[in-house]
């Protein structure tokens, strides 16, 4: 058990909590919980608030943060709405309507790259700290949309591109599939390969690596951009499941993919966290979510549940860190001797 804290405390408490609230949730409403509805309907939300907590942790471990993600998805989504409304391609042009999704899903993942590399060009270029970069973004693209679209919801998608937000194979959603493949390319990227290690070393000393003849700024763009990307995903699973898009759609998701990532042990300064901890962490969260639905708790109990969750996660992080390193008095080391 030593061991296995000081290895990755985060983790390891992270995973005891994890364990507790789902057998708590299986005792108190097991069959109800474990039910295929309940499982399915997780998977089915899972996605949406999931790729941008993954997008926010990719920032944060540069030691950055995007505050933009949802109005990065809020326009991108109304980009591919306005064409698969036919808004932008009338319907009796001759392309087909497999050609029209797919020529919305590309335009929305393009834009959303567009406006992540505006992120990063304003850190890496202009050197604005992420927060205030971000934050400028997030009202520049929030305006974009609402001036495209006065402020009115787009309907009127094709059946196909709906299917793919309701659609399932043996009760598996697509959208929680893509979500799986998102999240392992994020991993592996992260852990076997350059550009994983450069994030890394630059949260944890961007100087250094500057002068290690490494292209941060380039770096820094990459990331950005690749959050866009998430964010533009985001989008299309959010729309593809409410058969609609307008600006304001998924406000909450901001917090929650903080509250996730900070949870999932991604350190806010950067140079440390894991996309496994922020899976973790996600789930944990979606279980709670769930257990909210079913004791048909109040949207202020659950701001409330979860603040005390994350507040109590932080706490035990800082003094499993403290045991980790041998500090204070009841570090590792110290029981260790005293054993």
């Amino acid at each position: 058990m030593a061991k296995l804290l000081r290895r990755d405390p985060h983790m390891s408490v992270l995973s005891v909590i994890s364990v507790v609230v789902a057998a708590f949730l299986v005792l108190m409403q097991g069959d109800q919980f474990l039910s295929v509805n309940n499982l399915q309907s997780m998977a089915y939300q899972i996605p949406e608030f999931g790729l941008l907590a993954i997008a926010m942790a990719l920032t944060m471990l540069t030691g950055g943060i995007d505050l933009s993600l949802i109005a990065i998805a809020g326009v991108s989504g109304i980009v591919a709405a306005y064409i698969l409304s036919g808004s932008l391609i009338p319907m009796d042009s001759g392309i087909s309507t497999p050609l029209l999704v797919a020529i919305a899903v590309v335009a929305a993942l393009v834009v959303s790259m567009i406006c992540g590399a505006i992120n990063g060009l304003l850190i890496a270029k202009l050197s604005v700290p992420p927060i205030l970069a971000t934050l400028g973004t997030m009202i520049l693209f929030t305006g974009i949309g609402m001036a495209i679209t006065s402020g009115q919801g787009i309907v009127g998608f094709p059946e196909s591109f709906l299917d793919f937000g309701a659609g399932s194979v043996l009760n598996v959603p697509y959208v929680f599939i893509i979500f799986v493949i998102v999240a392992v390319v994020a991993a592996v990227v992260l852990s076997r390969t350059k550009l994983g290690t450069r994030v890394y070393l630059y949260g944890e000393n961007h100087v250094a690596l500057k002068f290690s003849g490494i292209r941060s700024e380039r770096l820094i763009v990459q990331v950005y951009m690749f959050a866009g990307l998430l964010a533009g995903l985001a989008a299309i699973i959010i729309i593809s499941r409410v058969n609609s898009a307008k600006v304001g759609y998924g406000d909450t998701y901001l917090l929650q993919a903080i509250l996730v990532a900070v949870l999932g042990g991604v350190n806010p300064d950067g140079g440390r966290g894991k996309i496994t901890g922020v899976i973790l962490a996600l789930f944990l969260l979606q279980f709670l979510q769930s257990a909210f639905t079913l004791f048909s708790f109040t949207p202020y109990a659950k701001k409330l549940i979860w603040g005390c969750m994350l507040l109590l996660v932080m706490i035990i992080n800082y003094y499993m860190e403290k045991w980790k390193t041998g500090e204070g008095k009841f570090g590792l080391k110290t029981l260790l001797i005293r054993r």
